[in-house]
């Protein structure tokens, strides 16, 4: 969705318009939950995940900044929620059922063969949650570094260096 389209409905919404919120939810609701579940992998945690980043980003719209991109910042509040999800309820930060939902994708990057490996898959568990996740973010969702950094808040070269450190941290345990 064009960044100026998101912007006149989001004014629409902040002028009382509740029914255009649908046209993001409709727009935005899949890689959210795509995200949800991939970091989660438990359809019920990524279900729940989704709806409270669209509750959230409903409470919050009035924040938003027109001139950025809405994905970028509804995402932010997707990727924090699921990381006081993990803080929260001190779960396993990764399932078993991760291995599956990563081989998934059908035209896989080379890097994203080297993940969706189930060796790999079952590896991605022993690695620190924010590892997993830019790594997750970067060859599952497709995301740009750049995008990452402004997700995150962290600079660009130190999402490429952390993405980097997954990369080797996936090879030395393959090795294993």
């Amino acid at each position: 969705m064009d960044q100026k389209i998101e912007a006149e409905i989001v004014a629409r919404v902040l002028k009382g318009d509740r029914q255009a919120y649908a046209l993001l939810v409709e727009e935005y609701k899949s890689p959210i939950y795509n995200l949800a579940y991939r970091m989660t992998g438990n359809l019920e945690d990524a279900d729940d995940l989704t709806q409270e980043t669209f509750i959230r980003a409903y409470q919050y719209l009035w924040r938003y900044d027109p001139r950025k991109k809405f994905f970028t910042w509804l995402y932010t509040i997707a990727f924090n929620l699921i990381k006081n999800h993990f803080k929260k309820n001190k779960k396993e930060k990764f399932s078993e059922e991760l291995g599956a939902s990563l081989l998934a994708d059908k035209n896989p990057s080379p890097e994203a063969k080297l993940i969706a490996d189930q060796e790999i898959s079952s590896h991605l568990l022993l690695l620190e949650e924010e590892l997993s996740a830019l790594l997750i973010m970067k060859y599952q969702q497709e995301l740009s570094f750049e995008k990452i950094a402004e997700i995150t808040g962290k600079s660009l070269s130190a999402v490429k260096m952390r993405i980097y450190r997954g990369l080797e941290k996936l090879r030395e345990l393959r090795q294993c």
